[in-house]
């Protein structure tokens, strides 16, 4: 018995010793290089006290305009290290008790350990924090199920800007955070610019799509919608006419001197915005082609034009926009959500016409925060309701008030966001391939979204721009002396944004996404879905105590309106089929000559080398409009082009949509008789599932009879208002 009470004491005398100094043993094992972490600790004291470093580590606000951090921080051997104040132990919980169960204790969490080893060298940790007590979970054999469900975790260690409001959101969840990353995986990974950010996640769920930012950039959205435009003009007539530079500078001058040549009265305005440019930097006003701006001797910067809206709408004589926070939930399957709430930002200076006199005037004609903050006349308000910000409510109640009908803006704000994320689909689900190929690991994404909306007079929205990174900060600079500056709260921004990071989370909640089962049956609404869990009432006490999702699901939730506007992803899903390898982009000349093979385009008429020739031409051209690319090849574009010429090379006489269409039936058709005659079923009627992209997944085929008699509501709608 003496022997195991000096026993005992030594282990006490140790973790006292590890209370007085901060070492490097005692930093948070996740947060430690491979190299540092030992297979199986000296002792169990030691794992007991590196799983209440990560607690408090982990529970610790950094926050420079926020409240201060719970505990005191320091620099222990150059890593960043907090002052802990140890909670009780196992040891220190059964003192009194018999020294034999002490040795028994010590030594059962010692082969406890040493079963949780993992494959890549670190332990992983068998306790959980709970009531301000460290409790074992689990057997070695995994047989026992803790009561409590395991707390989401999310890596913020990438999330920038947005992390305020993202801490504010997880704290609300009840969620755990890793500020500094973690070396196992987590559930949620929050990135604050790219997909990228961090390049070694190989499963959860990453909140930005490979290719967004590229997507979203000016002149690729404006390509995207064009597409749409050329196929449905009367359904994207919410983006404004647009002209690509420097390639079609030629192409915008000689259309306006004829605009102008046959009506001497008109004087257009247009909007010069640089391709890559964010937060209204280098934007500026023109009434003629020969103001544009030059760089580098008489070479024009890649930008885009567009016709100017000279008539919007006014609040207080004053322009605004509407900032929508959009979530694209998945790809595949499609889905869509719209925050209920919105911000609206105001000009600093009454709106007149634009004029030779007022094109220089950005704080009457641009509604961008970050340029109309500097303005002298920028009101900073605690109201919702009043200043430069407001809440996008607060202007609906206020046109409310004069008889506009506020469920048609809805419904034609709601149509404008479904049909830009259905034009961008295509394009995205190629770049998503090429980095999470099929069949390789990789995490999930999902995405929130900016959409810069500006509302006529006659209340139709026109879509501005689309954002991939919209500023997700709930504080705002504040001079507080001469030339000095700190950060404030801004109660407008905190309203809109922390509920949409919130309730984003909430849809994206591991164990939400495996009871997710309404969105494609139709049945219940995700409302439903994340209000219950079934046998965890600590999980229903947490969503009672939250308010009712902020997020909208729109689709497909509308599929029926829409599903026929996917035609271009059709496209895309041939386009996929026929890459070959992994990873790649863009289509080879023997991928593309397959493609007409086994869809039976070439004939007498058409030869293969007629197909050579028109591959050359097409992607050629597509090589000189994008001259950052590095990889050789026919990309999606360029094949939408090739197809659009195919469609209407074979069939003639009606509208180019129909024609897109039909071939399409003729390509899946082929592709269909093809794969049923590789893998034989049984019964005919049930298509074999390919291990390639499916092309049969994308939406229904829609048939020429449908194609006269597909006007939407929403559409009408809008039409009717102009």
């Amino acid at each position: 018995m003496n022997t195991m009470s000096d026993h005992y004491e030594r282990v006490k005398i140790e973790l006292q010793q590890m209370k007085a100094v901060e070492s490097e043993a005692a930093a948070d094992e996740e947060q430690m290089s491979p190299a540092s972490v030992s297979l199986v600790p000296a002792d169990a004291s030691s794992v007991a006290r590196r799983d209440i470093s990560r607690s408090s580590i982990n529970g610790r606000s950094r926050s420079k305009s926020r409240s201060k951090a719970d505990g005191h921080e320091r620099q222990v051997n150059g890593k960043l290290m907090s002052d802990l104040t140890p909670q009780k132990s196992d040891y220190s919980q059964e003192k009194g008790q018999s020294s034999a169960s002490n040795e028994q204790n010590i030594k059962g969490t010692l082969r406890l350990l040493k079963g949780k080893t993992a494959a890549n060298g670190h332990v992983e940790s068998c306790q959980r924090q709970t009531e301000g007590k460290c409790e074992h979970h689990g057997k070695e054999d995994g047989s026992k199920v803790a009561k409590k469900r395991r707390a989401v975790t999310v890596d913020t260690s990438k999330a920038k800007t947005s992390l305020e409001a993202l801490k504010m959101s997880i704290r609300q969840l009840k969620w755990k955070e890793f500020p500094i990353g973690r070396r196992t995986a987590c559930d949620i990974y929050w990135h604050g610019v790219s997909f990228h950010d961090n390049e070694n996640i190989v499963s959860g769920q990453v909140n930005k799509f490979p290719g967004m930012i590229e997507m979203l950039r000016k002149i690729n959205l404006s390509r995207a919608v064009r597409t749409m435009q050329e196929l449905f003009p009367e359904e994207y007539n919410f983006y404004p006419r647009s002209w690509i530079l420097p390639e079609e500078y030629q192409l915008f001058s000689t259309q306006i001197r004829l605009l102008k040549d046959n009506d001497s009265t008109l004087k257009p305005t247009f909007i010069v915005k640089p391709d890559s440019g964010s937060q209204g930097d280098g934007i500026y006003l023109i009434r003629d082609p020969a103001d544009l701006r030059a760089i580098s001797g008489s070479q024009i910067k890649q930008a885009v034009v567009q016709e100017y809206i000279q008539k919007p709408l006014l609040i207080d004589k004053l322009k605004f926009d509407i900032r929508l926070y959009v979530l694209v939930r998945s790809l595949e399957p499609l889905e869509i959500y719209i925050a209920k709430e919105g911000l609206s930002r105001f000009c600093t200076e009454p709106y007149q016409e634009p004029s030779q006199k007022n094109l220089s005037h950005v704080f009457m004609h641009l509604t961008n925060y970050s340029l109309n903050v500097h303005s002298g006349n920028f009101v900073h308000s605690d109201s919702c309701s009043t200043g430069s910000k407001r809440t996008f409510s607060s202007v609906l109640y206020r046109i409310a008030s004069k008889g506009v009908d506020i469920k048609k803006v809805w419904s034609d704000i709601i149509a404008l966001v479904i049909k830009t994320v259905i034009a961008l689909v295509p394009e995205l689900k190629v770049y998503y391939q090429a980095d999470i190929p099929p069949g390789k690991p990789g995490p999930t994404c999902f995405q929130i979204l900016g959409f810069d909306i500006l509302l006529m007079k006659n209340l139709k929205p026109v879509l501005l721009e689309v954002n991939a990174n919209p500023s997700m900060r709930i504080e705002h600079e504040q001079e507080v002396s001469p030339g000095v500056y700190e950060y404030v709260p801004s109660p407008v921004d905190e309203e809109v944004k922390v509920g949409v990071i919130r309730d984003t989370l909430r849809l994206m909640d591991p164990a939400q996404r495996k009871q997710h089962v309404t969105l494609n049956t139709g049945g219940g609404s995700p409302e439903d879905a994340i209000a219950v869990e079934t046998g965890s009432d600590e999980k229903e006490s947490l969503m009672d105590s939250l308010p009712t999702l902020c997020l909208k699901q729109v689709f497909p939730k509308y599929t029926k309106q829409f599903n026929n506007l996917r035609v271009v992803e059709r496209i895309a899903a041939i386009f996929l089929r026929f890459l070959g390898v992994k990873g790649t982009m863009r289509l080879g000349p023997t991928g593309f000559r397959t493609f007409i093979r086994n869809c039976k385009l070439s004939n007498s008429s058409f030869s293969m080398a007629s197909v050579d020739i028109l591959y050359i031409d097409i992607t050629r051209r597509w090589a000189g409009m994008l001259p950052d690319s590095r990889e050789a090849g026919m990309c999606l574009q360029a094949f939408i082009e090739a197809f659009f010429y195919l469609a209407a090379r074979r069939f003639k006489a009606v509208s180019l949509r129909e024609q897109v269409v039909l071939l399409l039936e003729v390509c899946e058709g082929a592709l269909e008789g093809q794969s049923h005659s590789e893998k034989p079923r049984p019964h005919r009627s049930q298509p074999t599932q390919s291990s390639a992209p499916n092309t049969f997944s994308s939406p229904a085929l829609t048939r020429r009879h449908h194609l006269r008699q597909q006007p939407m509501q929403l559409a009408a709608k809008a039409n009717a208002e102009n």
